[in-house]
């Protein structure tokens, strides 16, 4: 008698998943970033949201098909294929092994800069096509998205939300213009480090120094990368008026991918929410074979390698001296990699293709991770508490390693003068000097305890942004200042005139009683 009521009950509560569930665009970015976006897109849709997924004909990553939603295909290329990317990756590690010399560094910018104004350069043509279609502009209209969830290391997921007037969550890092906090929160060079300076938040007067030069060059980048392709589009598209950075300033959530174990003290805002090692979650049983294989590890356990998704594989004379230093140690060597197999490979080295990376560095047989530096890899190793040994390649990774060393977690190399008995070297310290992995469990403790998880922060301002329609109540209105007004120089100019002007009217009439005075007494002289 009770089942019509349980059927009745059941198809109210599936009801009222559609109909608190939101409609959300996402406009990723590939490679890693997925990685991560992917995570927020299997959460929302598990709490009855509704995904639309923009890819470009050339994703790397993104497939056309999935059960967590649908995807619209833009006819263009986002400048982001795997192979042209990939190929990129490799130019930039070889380049990077030519030498630490003032001409290799200065090559190695020039790829950087180029490389990333033409990806850029064919972002602003992808997102001018998409204008221009009235007939997929109009579909996205119809849709009644409640927000535009985007990565802003490219614009555009931004420009397309304020085109179709949607409230703004991005899942950030990087932005256009680098690193995210230096965009939206203030940032004193005297102790905030700019990336790729690797600095601290304490400088010595000659590091300050250094910090300045690389603001500086930070500065030229956005001006050549960044200026000279948003800004005209957005002056054609969103007025002369419009400046293409406010877009982004407009945001209503920052969902910022690190927190304070990774990133040193610095200000923030209120509309930034730190949801650091969201993506992580506990290690799930191994296959038989890989379970058996950590197993006859014994008591001396396990190093896992991988360098990440860009770079398929090593140089050949890099990964010979990586086998024959693996070779030398008791440990078990779980490596992912690609490529021809090293001749000086030992028999406890076992290579993968892929390896679930999260599942390993959870166990409790795992002693030291081999990584390339990239966020995601760091945060799983922080969450295991697992130390590193560090071969970072590119981009933002020498820098993310740097700050793992600056905690004493980590022990860095360098691509180009790396070899075998220098990485043995660096293998046996951290495996046997027990401060590596004692700081490495008291930051994952610190990362750890906290009064909710990473995701579900994420996902409650996600919705919270459903809810109420954005959340300008969060958002700084400095964004729609000139620097000029951001930094008061206006207001210090008018008291400088007036005090200027006040002290030019009481040194006047100094004067002009003086001169009455000393006329007088001369009179009475004479």
């Amino acid at each position: 008698m009770y089942q019509p009521a349980v059927v009745a009950l059941g198809v109210l509560l599936c009801s009222s998943l559609l109909v608190n569930g939101g409609n959300v665009l996402v406009f990723p970015f590939d490679g890693s970033h997925w990685v991560n976006m992917k995570v927020l897109v299997e959460e929302l849709h598990s709490r009855g949201h509704e995904i639309t997924i923009l890819r470009s004909t050339d994703s790397w990553y993104i497939n056309p098909e999935s059960p967590y939603y649908k995807s619209i295909t833009l006819d263009s290329s986002a400048g982001f294929d795997n192979e042209g990317f990939g190929s990129f990756a490799t130019t930039m590690m070889n380049m990077r092994r030519n030498g630490a010399s003032l001409w290799a560094h200065i090559s190695l910018e020039y790829e950087f800069v180029l490389k990333f104004y033409q990806m850029h350069q064919k972002v602003v043509q992808m997102v001018g096509e998409m204008f221009e279609n009235t007939t997929l502009m109009q579909s996205l209209r119809d849709a009644k998205y409640d927000l535009v969830l985007t990565d802003p290391v490219n614009g555009a997921g931004v420009l397309l939300c304020h085109r179709l007037g949607l409230p703004l969550v991005l899942n950030v890092r990087w932005t256009i213009q680098g690193e995210a906090h230096l965009v939206i929160a203030p940032s004193p060079m005297s102790y905030v480090p700019i990336p790729g300076a690797e600095l601290t938040d304490k400088m010595t007067f000659s590091e300050r120094v250094k910090n300045l030069g690389y603001y500086f060059l930070l500065c030229f980048q956005i001006w050549y990368v960044t200026d000279s392709n948003y800004k005209p589009f957005v002056h054609r598209y969103f007025g002369n008026d419009v400046h293409y950075m406010e877009l982004f300033h407009a945001a209503d959530i920052w969902l910022m991918r690190n927190d304070f174990t990774f990133e040193f003290p610095r200000p923030t805002m209120p509309n930034i929410v730190y949801m650091s090692g969201f993506q992580c979650k506990p290690s799930k049983p191994l296959s038989k074979e890989l379970e058996d294989f950590v197993q006859s590890s014994g008591e001396h356990g396990v190093i896992i390698m991988t360098l990440g998704t860009l770079v398929a594989e090593l140089p050949e004379d890099i990964a010979e001296d990586i086998a024959a230093a693996f070779a030398q140690l008791p440990q078990k060597v779980i490596w992912k990699h690609k490529g021809k197999r090293p001749s000086t490979l030992g028999n406890n080295t076992l290579l993968l293709d892929w390896l679930p990376q999260n599942d390993l560095l959870g166990h409790p047989k795992t002693r030291v991770f081999v990584a390339h530096g990239g966020t995601n890899g760091i945060q799983e190793a922080i969450y295991h508490g697992v130390p590193l040994v560090g071969l970072p390649l590119m981009f933002d990774q020498p820098d993310n390693f740097f700050r793992m060393k600056a905690r004493g977690v980590a022990k860095v190399l360098d691509i180009a003068t790396v070899n075998k008995d220098i990485f043995l070297e660096a293998l046996k310290e951290v495996l046997y000097e027990p401060t590596y992995r004692e700081k490495m469990k008291t930051l994952s403790s610190l990362h750890r305890d906290q009064p909710m998880k990473p995701l579900d922060r994420a996902m409650f301002w996600i919705e919270f942004v459903m809810r109420h329609k954005g959340a300008a109540h969060l958002r700084t209105e400095s964004y729609k200042m000139s620097m000029i007004q951001y930094h008061s120089i206006d207001v210090v100019a008018f008291l400088l005139a007036v005090i200027l002007l006040v002290l030019t009217i009481f040194v006047s009439a100094v004067k002009f009683f003086w001169r009455r005075v000393f006329s007088r007494s001369k009179v009475k002289k004479e």
